[in-house]
């Protein structure tokens, strides 16, 4: 009989980072692949993203509904508990022999909680990272103390996972898969996106990328009117903005970019662009803004650069093309006036993306068609303790 794997989607941004994986876990004969979507996929006010699955040609096993209409505290946790009993039933129709996550959302931790429960063994990816703004940090090393199988995206993060306790043997450094993408990804030409877009591109223009910062009390408001300001006053960049995704605060962030957008004609919002449409964008960009990963992770292998506005992705490893900027007026401006000189331009060109260098999703399959199919999966883990004899 095959080994029924499934793959975890919640929103735009990790189903295109899980695309090549599913890709190539469909060419493997031995595997029954099934897709659960749900989250923000599932939402009208987030694009209803699950369609890209489906465009690109992957049956959608099953669509759970988990989201609530509101975005405060209360509500994530109470899209947590509708996850876990959802969930619950899923797996015990199922039973996967694996259940692949990527990531540290709310949701992700609430399914993988449940997949534990029920004795379903967990690949994680992107473990022993560190965001120290963001609640997304404990949720990460959460569901890397859930989980059997880890990859992370470089060799300093695999070592914070053995830290944690996980054993070496169970954890692989394959690299950021966003960069494979980039490489293997057929993307639009600049006549092509500005036809996708509906805009015009012939200005320089920077993408605009901003989240809540969870760790924070109603901080949301604040920082993206300051970065929306500065925007509006900036006459030589346009701005493309993709949206908040669904964490507390999102639709706060979210209400301020569509008004901005509707006041302002140098200001275009986007709920979701696809993958293929988002790197498009990214490739000819003058420079990314924003507090989202993608600025850390895929815009340094474009050579463009990168302002990071606050504390929501501090920890993470950064290119020499990353600029670090307080979510305020007057240092949001002057980090796009540094990103915008001749020589910070250049220096972002020659920069080395410390993710790696692609290849990403044959080193995760080639791992877990070791691990399901010739290996005997044992969940009983023992705490690896570093350094005691």
């Amino acid at each position: 009989m095959k080994k029924i794997i499934s793959i975890l989607t919640a929103t735009r941004a990790e189903y295109g980072l899980l695309k090549p994986i599913i890709n190539k876990l469909n060419s493997v004969e031995e595997f029954d692949v099934r897709i659960v979507a749900t989250g923000a996929h599932l939402s009208p006010e987030f694009g209803l993203t699950y369609q890209e699955i489906e465009k690109d040609g992957f049956n959608i096993d099953e669509k759970i509904e988990i989201l609530l209409s509101s975005d405060t505290p209360s509500s994530i946790s109470k899209s947590m508990g509708l996850a876990m009993i959802s969930f619950a039933d899923y797996f015990e129709k199922l039973h996967p022999d694996l259940l692949i996550v990527l990531g540290d959302r709310y949701e992700t931790l609430a399914v993988a909680t449940t997949a534990m429960n029920q004795r379903v063994p967990i690949a994680h990816l992107y473990g022993g990272e560190t965001t120290e703004g963001a609640i997304d940090e404990s949720i990460r090393h959460a569901i890397t103390k859930l989980s059997y199988l880890h990859f992370t995206s470089t060799e300093e993060y695999r070592k914070r996972v053995i830290q944690l306790g996980e054993h070496p043997d169970r954890v692989y450094n394959v690299g950021a898969i966003g960069i494979e993408n980039i490489l293997n990804e057929k993307l639009y030409s600049k006549e092509k996106l500005e036809e996708s877009l509906k805009i015009n591109l012939s200005k320089p223009y920077a993408m605009v990328t901003f989240h809540p910062v969870t760790l924070e009390n109603n901080s949301s408001q604040e920082q993206i009117k300051s970065l929306l300001e500065v925007c509006r006053e900036n006459e030589n960049l346009s701005f493309i903005f993709t949206k908040a995704n669904a964490d507390a605060e999102g639709r706060i962030i979210n209400q301020f970019i569509d008004q901005y957008a509707q006041e302002n004609d140098n200001i275009n919002a986007f709920t979701s662009l696809g993958m293929v449409g988002y790197l498009s964008a990214l490739k000819y960009a003058a420079i990314v803004i924003g507090n989202s990963s993608s600025g850390l992770l895929e815009a340094p292998s474009f050579g463009i650069p990168t302002i990071n506005i606050g504390d929501r992705q501090k920890g993470r490893l950064q290119a020499s093309s990353v600029i670090n900027c307080e979510p305020l007026k007057q240092t949001i401006r002057q980090a796009i006036e540094q990103a915008m000189t001749v020589s910070f331009i250049e220096k972002a060109k020659e920069t080395t993306n410390p993710y790696g260098t692609g290849n990403t999703s044959e080193k995760v399959v080639e791992v877990i068609k070791e691990q399901v199919l010739y290996k005997k999966i044992n969940l009983k883990k023992k705490f690896y303790d570093c350094g005691v004899k």
